[in-house]
């Protein structure tokens, strides 16, 4: 086997070495030599006995693919039909012929989107795979197109005459595109890893902590864009004890009896019998029901909501600014089951929709939340928290509140997280002057049926998020933590918060059990680590690791570094940041970067993976710096509150003083090919930062907003975020802050190339926003393109439309800043 290609015969040293085999890790672009035959790895010949071939059988197709998980696995042998086989270098094979069924693997490396044509001969019948997917060909001749990465090459063998014959050459497109051969097992991390990985998507552990379930969701070019899930129960040595095969369950909870498991199954309410693994079904035609929870050990309450009857209507009349929601008008009642007759009854009624908020059986009480009015005219609508008593069926209202997010019972008293103007105020540690930012969660604690209020996080900068609260009173919390999502546990008694030792940078989920000794299950990642499963002892706060899944499925995968950045902006203030740098980077060469930020009212977390995959970015060779400018909650009231009626101005001076900071002290980044990038509000702040600087040489805006008047009225929660980002101001009395802060306005100060990427079914964010800058852009002659993903919305949530929204990205970035204008072009220079 060789690799050849056109330009070799130019010179007599290539031709020379193109009669060879020449498969290792040396470059096409550098002069040829003899190569290692060893690079290359062998396997077979796989059930020499055969009588016929898979291509033989109809069936062929689907033999194969059952085989390719083996073939690709990283294992040096497995067993066929009884016979151990075993991996090899190919230059011991001297056969010439064999029976059954033989393959080649190994690494081709590419440093740049790289094309070109790769025919194989000597192969009478087989199949090339290149990252697991069957390769279309011509007469064994391949095209190909490898974007920037390690891609796993498998070739499998039904019939070779003569395995002296075998032969493997590869014609680039152009003098830029070449190719490395390794059979090193190591390889860069993948978009599909980052992706299709499984992770658990669904976790619940049981109130006396001895079995637990998790659902595990994964993906395949098989399933495209159909999540594989798989949903166990298991005990508390992690051995299965029952495994959900005739569907997937959601809603998973556990009687307080530790009885029963319940769940909801294809609109039906099932319980399982945690003793015998028995079903039953308690409840049928539940469309629309959600939030199952126990009161006691045989009643279940719930939601469950009802959408008006669709009409044929021409016209749809608007009751109220809501109505642009489509579920406006669907209202939602508590009601509460009984697990042993099938009995439902209703807690609630009326026009308005109830939420349920906690329970207390010992209290014969039931704690629920409604809008003071349906379709109010506010930005800030009032939330009225009530107790329902069910021995009188009386319901007490305790306040009427304009900033609120959730309550639960504590003791006799009650929790709340809402913003710091909660109770007219309760929470603020800020100066007189300075307008709170709500969507910075403070936690507070409602005494004497809601008359009086303590709040308990004065002093605490994390910005509070989930809350469950354990037998004794005292709660367990996620907060934002500036770029981290740990967990606090909150002593009631001593009113103090405990931070507890998970591990994990982000906890994504958790679940924890009722008894003294409490335990949690967990799930999350660190900023370089994949997901994780952890149990956790709360009263001991040790942790022990349950599922972890880098080992099977980034196992043997580069991942960059990451160096903590920080620095104080202008005004005296740190300003935090990380960044991810490639690995086996040259410092002493000149890389490109992107510089990354939202600056939303939230921080950019250091999850391992998510909608922008940072690690996947650094091993395409840009230096990574995540930014978190003023303005983000976790890091106290005063910095978060500096979002409001600010629209960029302290976020743009910080991305582009912290830009200016990262590139002084990493001197290896490439000054004049920094691109930078943002979604949402950071979509926002990118076409804002085109009017204002021309440092970086290249912009991606995702979602953007371009007129922040049209954003306010025609995004579904566009005047509901102003009244924080906005608060007090409308157009009529601030028209400079709608105007002269919305990027539209100053189209003509671009000079930076934009790409402006956008779903065209966006509701938060709609689509005309990045139609309005395109529009003005184009007009004024700017280097701008604008891309749709169709029927998307302010997500790019779809496999497919992940990857190409990926490549794309990086595609645009790679035209712009490595001037290798390829890969874009093969993506959309004909489309």
């Amino acid at each position: 086997m060789k690799f050849s290609a056109p330009w070799c015969h130019q010179n007599k040293l290539f031709k020379h070495a193109a009669t060879l085999l020449t498969l290792s890790s040396l470059s096409f672009a550098a002069i040829a030599a003899p190569l290692d035959k060893s690079k290359i790895q062998f396997i077979g010949p796989l059930a020499e006995d055969m009588q016929l071939k898979p291509f033989q059988t109809p069936h062929g197709n689907a033999i194969i693919n059952n085989l390719l998980p083996q073939l690709q696995a990283d294992s040096d042998s497995f067993s066929v039909f009884g016979k151990k086989q075993n991996w090899q270098p190919f230059n011991k094979i001297n056969a010439l012929t064999l029976g059954g069924l033989q393959a080649l693997k190994f690494n081709i490396e590419t440093t740049r989107f790289t094309q070109g044509t790769l025919t194989l001969k000597g192969i009478e019948q087989g199949q090339l795979f290149i990252n697991g997917e069957l390769q279309t060909g011509d007469k064994n001749s391949y095209k190909l197109a490898l974007n920037n990465s390690t891609h796993s090459i498998l070739i499998v063998a039904q019939q070779v005459a003569n395995w002296h014959d075998v032969m493997l050459d590869f014609a680039p497109k152009s003098d830029v595109d070449k190719i490395t051969l390794s059979a090193s097992q190591t390889k860069r991390l993948s978009a599909k890893q980052l992706f299709d990985a499984p992770t658990i998507s669904q976790l619940s552990l049981a109130p006396n902590a001895k079995q637990y379930v998790t659902t595990t969701r994964t993906y395949s070019d098989k399933t495209q864009n159909q999540a594989n899930t798989v949903t166990v129960l298991k005990d508390s040595d992690n051995q299965t004890l029952y495994r959900f095969e005739a569907g997937q369950p959601s809603n998973i909870i556990w009687s307080p009896d530790n009885q029963y498991l319940v769940y909801l199954l294809n609109g039906e309410l099932k319980q399982l019998s945690r003793k015998n693994f028995s079903i039953k079904t308690l409840a049928n035609d539940l469309e629309g029901a959600n939030g199952f929870t126990f009161y006691n050990d045989t009643s279940l309450l719930f939601s469950w909501s009802k959408s008006p009857e669709s009409t044929n209507s021409l016209t749809k009349h608007y009751k109220g600014l809501q109505d642009r929601w489509s579920y406006a008008r669907t209202t939602s009642q508590i009601y509460m089951l009984d697990t042993k007759s099938g009995l439902t009854k209703a807690l609630s009624q009326g026009p308005l929709s109830y939420s349920l908020e906690d329970s207390n059986s010992n209290r014969g009480k039931i704690l629920m939340s409604r809008p003071v009015m349906a379709m109010q005219a506010s930005t800030h609508p009032e939330t009225e928290l009530a107790e329902l008593d069910l021995k009188s069926n009386k319901l007490s209202s305790l306040g009427k509140f304009k900033t609120f997010n959730l309550a639960k019972y504590a003791n006799k008293d009650i929790y709340v997280v809402a913003g710091p103007d909660f109770k007219n105020g309760a929470g603020r540690d800020l100066p007189k002057a300075m307008l709170a930012n709500n969507y910075d969660g403070q936690l507070y604690l409602l005494t004497e049926g809601g008359k009086n209020v303590k709040a308990l996080s004065k002093q605490f900068d994390s910005a509070i998020g989930q809350l469950h609260v354990l037998e004794n009173g005292d709660a367990l919390i996620k907060v934002t933590e500036q770029d981290t999502q740990p967990l606090y546990l909150f002593d009631l008694s001593k009113q103090r918060f405990k931070k507890l030792n998970t591990g994990l940078d982000i906890v994504e989920q958790f679940s924890y059990s009722h008894d003294r000794n409490t335990e949690i299950l967990l799930s999350g990642t660190n900023a370089l680590a994949p997901q994780q499963l952890k149990r956790l002892n709360v009263s001991k706060n040790k942790i022990d690791l349950i599922w972890d899944s880098k080992p099977s499925s980034y196992a043997n995968t580069r991942l960059p570094t990451l160096e903590e950045f920080n620095f104080k902006n202008k005004h005296g203030v740190e300003i935090t940041g990380r960044v991810y740098i490639p690995s086996n980077l040259d410092k002493t060469k000149k890389h490109p970067a992107l510089v990354y930020y939202y600056g939303g009212t939230s921080p950019v977390t250091r999850g391992f993976t998510g909608r922008y995959p940072f690690n996947l970015w650094a091993e395409n060779g840009y230096v990574v710096y995540v930014v978190q400018p003023t303005g983000a909650t976790g890091f106290g009231q005063e910095f978060s509150a500096q979002h409001v009626n600010a629209w960029g101005d302290y976020t743009a001076d910080d991305i582009i003083e912290g830009t200016q900071a990262f590139l002084k002290k990493y001197n290896y980044v490439d000054s004049k090919k920094v691109g930078n990038l943002g979604a949402s509000y950071g979509g926002f702040m990118t076409m804002l930062l085109a009017t204002k600087t021309d440092m970086f040489s290249a912009s991606i805006s995702h979602a953007g907003i371009s007129n922040i008047t049209s954003y306010w009225g025609e995004g579904w929660w566009g005047y509901l975020y102003s009244g924080e980002a906005s608060k007090n101001s409308f157009p009529w009395n601030n028209p400079e802050l709608y105007s002269q802060h919305s990027p539209v306005f100053h189209a003509d100060k671009v000079t930076t190339p934009m790409l402006l990427l956008h779903g065209d079914s966006d509701t938060n964010v709609p689509v005309g926003e990045s139609l309005t800058m395109y529009t003005a852009l184009k007009l004024l002659n700017k280097d701008v393109e604008l891309i749709e993903y169709k029927g998307a919305d302010h997500q790019i949530i779809a496999r497919d439309k992940r990857f190409d929204w990926w490549n794309t990205m990086l595609a645009y970035f790679d035209k712009k800043l490595k001037d290798e204008p390829q890969w874009w072009d093969s993506m959309y220079k004909n489309d």
